[in-house]
């Protein structure tokens, strides 16, 4: 591909995907819309792309930014769903369509069969997780959608892997195959890890917001090829990475965690509609090489579309039987167990106790099988031929199935998601009170744990500053921090006089012992600075400025602890973090924080 076509192709899937946003409307469908027409005009040059692209250069961000946005304890709390979902319902999804596939297409070898199922497997938790975020999916139902389009990548492309060596002419035993999901999963964890803290260590230690986001730049791609070079899974090392850089990126500096989330999004954006665009684009030769083979094009729209019934068919019945038999062995085993008294040491060879999901819960969990980037990228890697000469089967007719399974599920499972949420109910409308209430509980706390530090570290102040600033500056601090709560407390007041907001939510006092729980997103209210905070003497300013920035880290230190502690959930944490980071970056960004250096 030429520079000038990169450079339309991406401005041009931009807009569309703005334009999209814009009107509500799903950009996937309509970038691929759109492409697929253009690629119609006369004259048009045909675009191709080395597939190592696409799963080096597209993949490897994408899934950083994923797992940078998922929470670490909610990932954790629902892994023995997550592993089932992304592992085992992979693996059996493309043994399903491959058996289909390989009954449907004469000239289909079965390894080539087995090939096109791991292509369709892995569902894209994208747009279903933009879904159910704004109609309030609960959170644990959340974290398994989230967290299952992490990992079920890499059980997919294991498998694309395992199934073009067999194409080649490799004989693997069951053992062999084992082996090499082995392999993958330990090299690419372990990769991921040590190159997470690596970066994160660098990260800690820098202190400059600009270094800081060029090493998380270069992390996903650095951690992917050489997981992929160790014969790893370049898809686990990413995501073990970002899980780390973004558990820990509380710890780093506030300027980074502002300028890159907006940084991510806008390459999440790009990507995803650069992928779609150039599948678009490529269809109509795909659509011609089926129609002039053997097979003709109304047999391979036909295959394709018994496969895109028996994708959507599959999940459901694997959900839901997995997780009652999972739940009724737990249940034997944990009784017999402990019968013996021995039920910790079930737990550590069964693994932890996933949360309870309802027959609604999983009825929704079942119609989130979108499929997205990964199958459209898996399809495009597929080589005419493999590395030991051998062609593959039936390359054309694979790709137009993997085309019409995702924007079939797109459109079928996609856009008619929302109504079954609806539907059955399976909502949480109390989440935003119980994200306030976390909020307001951690703010009591943070307020009074802050007032103790200023008393606290008063003395010390006092000998490099001189006590007369430092007496001055605590009483403004103390003051700030005293109308910064009570305004908070009043803004929901007002909310919930207005019905916008949280109703009869019970403020909790400075000073009350209450238990938080795990909830999102209240922002803490820009509070108006003290006249006596913008033209101080200078040494009072110094003083005064010293004793801002470390009582900011005190509240951070509070954040944190409660985050450790399992108090609060890392969706609210972050929500507080910012508003912390933004008061610190008002601080950097001032007239007068300027003027003074």
């Amino acid at each position: 591909m030429e520079l000038l076509e990169l450079l339309l192709l991406l401005a041009g899937s931009l807009a569309i995907t703005a334009f999209a946003r814009w009107r509500g409307l799903p950009a996937p469908l309509l970038v691929v819309a759109v492409a697929l027409a253009v690629s119609f005009i006369p004259g048009l040059p045909s675009i191709h792309i080395d597939s190592d692209v696409i799963l080096t250069v597209i993949l490897p961000p994408l899934l950083y930014s994923a797992s940078l946005d998922v929470s670490f304890q909610n990932f954790r709390q629902s892994l023995v769903q997550i592993r089932r979902l992304g592992i085992f319902l992979v693996i059996i999804t493309a043994l399903v369509v491959g058996f289909v596939a390989y009954m449907l297409i004469p000239d289909m070898t079965l390894p080539a069969a087995f090939l096109i199922g791991a292509v369709v497997a892995p569902p894209d938790a994208v747009s279903a997780a933009s879904i159910g975020r704004k109609l309030g999916l609960p959170r644990k139902v959340m974290a398994v959608i989230s967290g299952e389009s992490l990992i079920n990548d890499a059980a997919s492309l294991t498998l694309v892997k395992v199934f073009l060596l067999i194409i080649g002419g490799a004989t693997l035993t069951v053992w062999n195959d084992l082996g090499i999901f082995g392999l993958a999963i330990g090299v690419g964890v372990a990769v991921g890890l040590v190159l997470g803290v690596l970066a994160h260590t660098l990260r800690m230690r820098v202190k400059d917001p600009v270094v800081e986001i060029v090493i998380g730049l270069l992390l996903p791609f650095l951690a992917y090829i050489v997981a992929e070079e160790l014969s790893g899974s370049g898809v686990l090392a990413v995501v073990a990475a970002g899980l780390y850089v973004g558990y820990n990126s509380p710890k780093s500096g506030y300027a980074s965690r502002l300028q890159e989330r907006p940084i991510w999004a806008a390459a999440d954006i790009t990507l995803e509609g650069f992928v779609f665009a150039l599948i678009g684009l490529q269809l109509k030769t795909v659509v011609n090489d089926v129609a002039a083979s053997s097979r003709g094009l109304a047999e391979g729209v036909g295959v394709a579309f018994v496969v895109l019934g028996v994708v959507i068919v599959v999940r459901p019945l694997f959900v839901f039987g997995s997780y009652y038999w999972s739940r009724l062995i737990r249940r034997i085993v944990y009784s017999r167990f402990r019968r013996f008294r021995k039920a910790r040491a079930a737990r550590m060879i069964w693994g932890r106790s996933d949360p309870k999901l309802s027959w609604q819960q999983l009825t929704v969990v079942s119609w989130t099988g979108m499929r997205g980037v990964v199958t459209l990228a898996a399809a495009v890697s597929i080589p005419l031929v493999t590395d030991t000469g051998e062609s593959v089967p039936a390359r054309d007719t694979m790709f137009l199935i993997a085309f019409v399974v995702t924007v079939g599920t797109l459109l079928l499972q996609g856009l008619t998601l929302p109504f079954v949420i609806r539907r059955l109910g399976v909502q949480d409308l109390e989440q935003a009170d119980r994200d306030v209430q976390a909020e307001l509980r951690l703010v009591s706390n943070s307020t009074e744990e802050a007032v103790g530090y200023l008393d606290k570290r008063r003395d010390a102040w006092a000998e490099e500053w001189g006590a007369e600033p430092v007496d001055r500056g605590i009483t403004i601090m103390k003051e700030r921090l005293s109308r910064q709560d009570q305004a908070f407390r009043q803004g929901l007041r007002d909310e919930a006089e207005d019905g916008s907001g949280v109703e009869q939510t019970e403020i909790p006092e400075p000073g009350r012992a209450t238990d938080m729980r795990s909830t999102p997103d209240v922002a803490v209210p820009d509070i108006t600075p003290d006249p006596r905070l913008v033209r101080p003497a200078r040494s009072n300013a110094r003083a005064l400025a010293s004793i801002r920035r470390e009582l900011l880290e005190k509240r951070r230190e509070v954040v944190l602890r409660e985050r450790d502690a399992g108090n609060l959930d890392e969706e609210v944490m972050r929500r507080v973090l910012q508003g912390l980071d933004a008061e610190e970056l008002a601080m950097d960004t001032s007239a007068v924080s300027r003027t003074r250096s």
